[in-house]
């Protein structure tokens, strides 16, 4: 099967460019200048972009739930849900991600994720996201007090045999008793390890980096501070190229100005965009009961009953539109949505629009609004 896109805009290096992509089968296996002109006569389906934004399908290594429901809740169908929205909203992959539960119910949702691998009805499934349990009951956010626990090199071990590969990242506090050998043995197991609900140390944190932790999760949110005396772990990994930091840019959990001093720190290469979205996301205001908590929902803010932030509502594509308000370059933007969290997971064929590699892709209109998808090379 050959596809012929025409009249694409893309964005390479922050410049626009118009050209014709030819698919065939699920690869993009040509670009060319839409002034050269493909001939749409060699293929058997021609697709008009009519000039709209044209991105590689964005990727969300944190997500918990969207549509009413939540994929701790160890169904099939809450994953499907979810899949299907992030498709909907632009994002062609995501990591199923944990909040803090009891080992039986995580072994539930490890279960759920892999009898849809392969069968979703959406997005693909890159893997597993594990945000907890051994984080910092300090700096706990939503997560359940009541499944905090200290860091388990036994436990790990069998999480990560039970999901037979599909582990691809998890979320530690990396200054708990325990960490450095769950660290050590997740690293040997090229499972990225990311520093999040953590109360660490700038020393702590430069420790944690050297042990092979080369991620932050939701950073600024969840851990200490900046204070000029005491700078904490973001700064120092603000400051160490290996780190790569995740941004919710959601107008809420992060200030313009934030924003735009982790960018000029870390450059679009280090810095991933994620949701962090519960099940409210493309669904509104209203009462949930998430990890553990009730929650509510206002004005698309979701917070505990104590006021604490409990996870966000936005979708990709109003972060990418978001990030572009706040002044960051878009092709910048385009690129902490799908490069950068490829690249972080190790993929070497998504997450570009380039020969050879999968044709996951969207259209945008001004609003950002998602207008068109194609899915393994196939029009959804």
């Amino acid at each position: 099967m050959k596809t012929l896109l025409k009249n694409a805009k893309i964005i390479t290096e922050n410049k626009e460019e118009y050209v014709d992509i030819a698919i065939t089968d699920n690869l993009i296996s040509k670009i060319e200048k839409t002034i050269n002109k493909l001939n749409p006569a060699d293929f058997n389906q021609v697709i008009d972009i009519k000039n709209q934004l044209l991105i590689p399908g964005m990727i969300d290594v944190h997500i918990h739930g969207a549509n009413h429901y939540d994929m701790m809740d160890g169904t099939t169908k809450s994953i499907q849900e979810v899949s299907k929205k992030c498709l909907e909203t632009g994002c062609t992959g995501f990591l199923v991600t944990s909040v803090t539960s009891s080992l039986e119910q995580l072994i539930k949702m490890i279960e759920a994720t892999k009898a849809v691998i392969g069968k979703e009805e959406g997005a693909k499934i890159l893997g597993i996201h594990l945000e907890g349990p051994y984080l910092n009951p300090e700096k706990k956010g939503m997560q359940d007090p009541k499944h905090l626990r200290l860091p388990d090199l036994v436990e790990i071990k069998k999480i990560v045999d039970l999901a037979d590969g599909l582990i691809k990242m998890v979320t530690i506090a990396p200054e708990l008793p325990g960490a450095d050998e769950v660290i050590q043995y997740l690293v040997e197991q090229k499972i990225t390890v990311a520093a999040g609900h953590t109360n660490a140390t700038y020393e702590e944190g430069q420790q944690a980096f050297d042990l092979g932790v080369n991620h932050i999760t939701h950073c600024c949110n969840a851990m200490p501070v900046i204070h000029h005396r005491e700078p904490g772990i973001t700064v120092a990994a603000l400051e160490d190229d290996r780190v790569s930091i995740q941004a919710i840019i959601d107008n809420i959990h992060l200030h313009p100005g934030m924003v735009r001093l982790m960018h000029k720190s870390k450059q679009a290469q280090n810095m991933v965009l994620i949701t962090d979205a519960l099940q409210a996301m493309g669904v509104g205001d209203g009462q949930y009961y998430f990890g553990g908590h009730e929650v509510t929902v206002n004005n698309g803010v979701a917070r505990l009953k104590d006021g604490t932030l409990a996870s966000s509502t936005v979708t990709m594509n109003q972060a990418l539109k978001i990030s572009s308000d706040m002044k960051i370059p878009l092709g910048d933007s385009i690129t902490m949505a799908t490069k950068t969290p490829s690249t972080l997971l190790s993929y070497q064929n998504i997450g570009q629009i380039k020969e050879g590699y999968d044709a996951d892709l969207i259209t945008l209109d001004h609003n950002f609004n998602v207008t068109q998808i194609i899915l393994k090379g196939k029009q959804k």
